[in-house]
């Protein structure tokens, strides 16, 4: 059944009248994009009321109305209490663990994560943060890790590239029982699959650079609170910012913390990009995920490739696990493994559709060789310890025909 939102309104309909709901300017079916810096007011004391909590824009590094629109936006797709964007995805998690954690906390994450988001736990721990790794497909590995300094769980819906599924329920559970803050990332599921307030995440964050913005002509990042955490007890959180519900105070904290004070602010002009392209989601993301599934299924049945990891396969070791977490369908990235006397760099440049490109949930099929690129600086050590092998390809499925994806493959792997 389809997200619903407070109207009853399922989740694309939700999505294409969010704007003209609130009252858009002249009439205007999508919220303008409003490039100014600053903001001016008529009252000084309005200003000041502003600059003290009260509803409003100041400053433009803080947001603008542009970015309002679409923080509403999502979430209304998370069914969350609130949302702040930042430039870049990577700008969000930041802001999350730079602001939330402090020298001595534990954080416990899956040892699947992106390779940027590792690269950033690494300097999060030079830090003084202790960081554990750990294979989250089973939160009994989540539990077996606590420390009574542990403050905080990071795992992602759907692992790039191996599409390892996190145990999200069972995790969630067990941060509520010891009142942890868990934090999901779900990029490459996405609300319409799965939405972290469903597996009672305290924060969701998601690279709207993907599949909601899903052009791949604009960056940007978000933070939803789904407004299941009281932050009270929470001892990071700043004494200015402990007012009103304290379910909006961590909420709050990102906000002025880690988008006021880092800077890492969504323009105007992207905003406006991914809130139109947001628009599709749900009719995008479903042919996507369907190409997806028939492409698991060829290629899985091709003497020249050895493994393939898709969720959506009956012998993917979380196909049950993923069943039961996802509403729609299984996502659209592949991880395939090409047989062992096939040059990886010789067959990628065969191919005539597919796009030797490092992005994902775009329109277009995506593909590139991971242990060489993205995964690259890892080293081979923790790239074996992930299930990287040297031969593993990533492939974002686009919405192309899907005939067309198939002979591609063909073409290429028999060349």
């Amino acid at each position: 059944m389809a997200n619903k939102d407070n109207s009853g309104n399922g989740f694309t309909t939700t999505i294409l009248h969010s704007d003209r709901r609130s009252s858009v300017e002249h009439g205007a079916i999508h919220k303008p994009l409003h490039p100014s810096s600053e903001y001016a007011f008529s009252d000084a004391r309005e200003l000041a009321a502003v600059f003290q909590g009260k509803k409003g824009f100041t400053y433009a590094r803080q947001g603008t109305p542009t970015t309002a629109a679409l923080e509403d936006k999502i979430t209304k797709m998370e069914g969350g209490a609130g949302t702040v964007t930042f430039a870049t995805g990577m700008a969000a998690l930041t802001a999350v663990f730079f602001t939330l954690l402090r020298k001595g906390d534990h954080l416990i994450t899956s040892q699947f994560i992106f390779g940027n988001t590792n690269s950033l736990l690494t300097t999060l721990a030079g830090l003084g943060v202790e960081v554990t790794l750990v294979d989250a497909t089973d939160g009994e590995n989540v539990k077996a890790a606590w420390r009574p300094e542990t403050r905080m769980v990071f795992v992602e819906t759907i692992a790039n590239p191996g599409t390892q599924i996190a145990d999200l329920r069972a995790i969630g559970q067990w941060c509520k029982e010891k009142n942890l803050v868990y934090v999901v990332d779900g990029t490459l599921s996405t609300p319409w699959l799965c939405r972290g307030i469903d597996v009672h995440a305290s924060l969701v964050v998601n690279s709207l650079s993907k599949h909601l913005g899903g052009h791949g002509h604009a960056l940007g990042g978000a933070v939803t609170s789904t407004g299941l955490y009281d932050w009270t007890g929470y001892e990071a959180i700043a004494e200015p910012y402990r007012k009103g519900s304290p379910y909006d105070w961590g909420l709050t904290h990102i906000k002025k913390k880690g988008l006021r004070d880092m800077g890492g602010t969504l323009s105007a002009d992207s905003a406006h990009r991914i809130a139109v392209g947001s628009e599709t989601l749900a009719l995008r993301l479903a042919k996507e995920c369907s190409n997806a599934m028939r492409l698991a299924q060829y290629l899985d049945a091709h003497p020249k490739v050895a493994k393939v990891h898709y969720p959506g396969l009956a012998g993917h070791p979380q196909h049950k696990l993923a069943d039961e977490l996802f509403q729609h369908r299984f996502g659209a990235l592949l991880g395939v493994e090409l047989v062992d006397n096939i040059d990886v760099f010789e067959f990628l440049n065969r191919l005539r559709v597919l796009i030797l490109a490092t992005h994902l949930g775009d329109t277009r099929t995506l593909v590139l060789p991971v242990a060489h690129t993205i995964y690259y600086e890892m080293g081979p050590e923790r790239r074996a310890v992930m299930g990287i092998a040297d031969s593993l390809l990533r492939v974002s499925v686009g919405i192309e025909d899907i005939e067309d994806l198939i002979e591609d493959f063909r073409q290429a792997l028999e060349g």
